[in-house]
């Protein structure tokens, strides 16, 4: 396969500073456009961002700073004009091309943490299987989850927001597949298909504040473990983030599907009755984050999401070193109403080993 992903993993929260191209082309104005439907997506309004940080126990009620402030750079990852993904230079000419909007290129310009996830996947085997069948972005996605459909949504977790579904090119028939059968429905194809998550851990906001640089301020991202989590009455894969500011720490849990899907699923033994779980039942911490020897060491495996026991470090920079922050302040925990934890019904379920 060729190879189309490069860059380093270090720019996955990086946020998008996007080009503003020499050439004219429209500008969508307003929020509100009936006539538009893009004026009121997600990547025109960047209402997602917006709603995990300010709502809900967000990151906002530790920084005591607006998202729209100009003490951060949030704004620079909405989309303002069609011409961003639209517009086409050859020489001193400009055009109008939907074919350069469709290719995954454009796409990845702004999605970078896909784009990390690509990379790390052709390193470690882990690539996602639609990726190195040739497959693309709109492959899969629809028109009017980019576009909008004239629906205001808070996120892409919102109701609606996001259409693309597995089951959309993979209907699933009754009895067919036995791990299918055995879990009932109860299961998202991700919590078995995506082989990990990716996450840049301990990243120090204060810095972004400051100056508006991310370099060096977070650990590169992991694609070691995935978190299991109810979402939409199913469990699902999820992940977090962990956020420092003042030295005041903030973890932030989601599901989210990271696009490294496998073909094949994993193994009955890789969830059930596995160490974390036995960690878990036995009323045990499982150590997500170690510092040892200088370095960020990550558990490996599959972890049923009980926050109260996941435990992960947190450091801070003194000088060119990394020690670990000694705080009397409990760690904010965030959920934003995205998903549950795992029930003690379905950690007594997760601990017979099948």
């Amino acid at each position: 396969m060729k190879k189309v992903f490069a860059g380093k993993t270090s720019w996955v929260i990086g946020a998008a500073v996007l080009s503003v191209f020499a050439c004219g082309f429209f500008l969508v104005r307003g929020a509100g456009g009936e006539d538009c439907p893009f004026s009121n997506s997600l990547h025109r309004t960047s209402e997602g961002m917006r709603f995990w940080y300010e709502e809900r126990g967000g990151f906002a009620n530790i920084t005591h700073i607006p998202y729209a402030s100009d003490k951060l750079d949030c704004q620079n990852c909405h989309v303002t004009s069609c011409g961003v993904c639209h517009t086409k230079k050859e020489g001193k000419k400009c055009f109008y091309d939907s074919g350069k909007a469709a290719k995954m290129d454009t796409c990845l310009a702004c999605h970078k943490r896909e784009k990390a996830t690509f990379g790390i996947g052709e390193k470690t085997g882990t690539l996602d299987v639609h990726v190195e069948m040739g497959m693309g972005c709109m492959d899969c996605h629809s028109i009017d989850e980019v576009h909008g459909d004239g629906t205001f949504y808070r996120s892409m977790r919102g109701l609606g927001a996001v259409k693309t579904s597995c089951e959309n090119c993979h209907p699933s028939k009754e009895g067919d597949i036995q791990a299918h059968t055995v879990h009932k429905g109860k299961l998202d194809c991700s919590a078995c298909h995506v082989s990990n998550s990716l996450v840049c851990l301990n990243c120090h906001f204060d810095s972004v504040v400051k100056d508006q640089s991310r370099a060096g301020n977070f650990f590169p991202p992991e694609q070691s473990w995935t978190l299991l989590m109810n979402y939409k009455g199913k469990v699902t894969a999820g992940s977090m983030q962990s956020l420092v500011f003042d030295e005041q720490r903030f973890i932030a849990y989601a599901p989210f599907f990271t696009h490294a899907v496998q073909a094949k699923g994993k193994g009955c033994d890789e969830c059930h009755a596995n160490p974390a779980v036995e960690r878990i039942r036995n009323g045990q911490p499982v150590p997500m984050a170690e510092f040892k020897d200088g370095k960020m060491v990550s558990w490996q495996g599959v972890v049923p999401l009980v926050p109260d026991q996941l435990e992960w470090v947190f450091l801070d920079k003194e000088g060119e070193k990394w020690v670990p922050i000694e705080s009397g302040d409990p760690i904010v925990t965030q959920l934003a109403g995205y998903g549950t934890p795992l029930s003690n019904t379905q950690l007594k379920e997760l601990g017979k080993p099948h």
